[in-house]
């Protein structure tokens, strides 16, 4: 299983591949490892560390845009994602391409542990091994969080719409989707053209 991503991704503003250059071999190979590599539902980690970091097919930015786009729209993240990329890589047939080389390894893998599972889901070591596997996914969750936040939020009011966020969904257990589209609308009431200048946050 790969590590933590590294934290050497293209600045925005890199020089990234063209829509067109990249091949559909490529995109199938990328996500094909990223779905057969994902492990304990780290999937953001793997999407960034190879998207951004390792192919530099997209930046920072567009990887926080993309992710707010699959995030608001029905069905997991991982899919969402790979028509998003796929489709800005190759268009119509780099989407395709990606969500099934993506959603390849899983449904295979799954189809053997969901026959294992219904033998040997009793058993005190397979247990702990998925809450081993559930603390794993934490921490790299946690660990691309803090990378992007540190790219993502250039102002002081940025930490106001991360708070906001965290309270609708984890105090008032509100839906993620009416969470998101409530404080967009803010913000980009928020971030509406103004004369004041607001200082960075760094």
């Amino acid at each position: 299983m790969n590590d933590a991503p590294p934290n050497d991704a293209p600045a925005a503003g890199d020089n990234l591949p063209p829509p067109g250059r990249v091949t559909l071999i490529q995109i199938f190979s990328a996500f094909l490892l990223i779905g057969a590599t994902s492990v304990g539902g780290g999937v953001v980690a793997y999407l960034r560390s190879s998207l951004v970091v390792k192919h530099r097919w997209i930046d920072d930015p567009t990887f926080v845009q993309m992710l707010s786009i699959s995030q608001t729209l029905p069905g997991l993240n991982a899919t969402n994602m790979a028509i998003l990329v796929g489709d800005r890589l190759r268009g119509v047939p780099g989407a395709l391409v990606a969500i099934v080389a993506i959603c390849l390894p899983g449904g295979l893998i799954m189809f053997q542990v969901g026959m294992a599972y219904g033998l040997h889901s009793e058993k005190p070591f397979v247990t702990a091994m998925f809450q081993g596997i559930a603390a794993a996914a934490v921490g790299l969750v946690l660990a691309v969080t803090v990378q992007l936040g540190q790219k993502s939020l250039k102002y002081r009011d940025d930490l106001i719409f991360v708070a906001l966020t965290v309270i609708g969904v984890n105090v008032f257990h509100l839906s993620v989707l009416y969470v998101l589209l409530g404080v967009g609308a803010f913000a980009v009431w928020w971030r509406r053209p103004r004369p004041d200048q607001k200082e960075p946050l760094l």
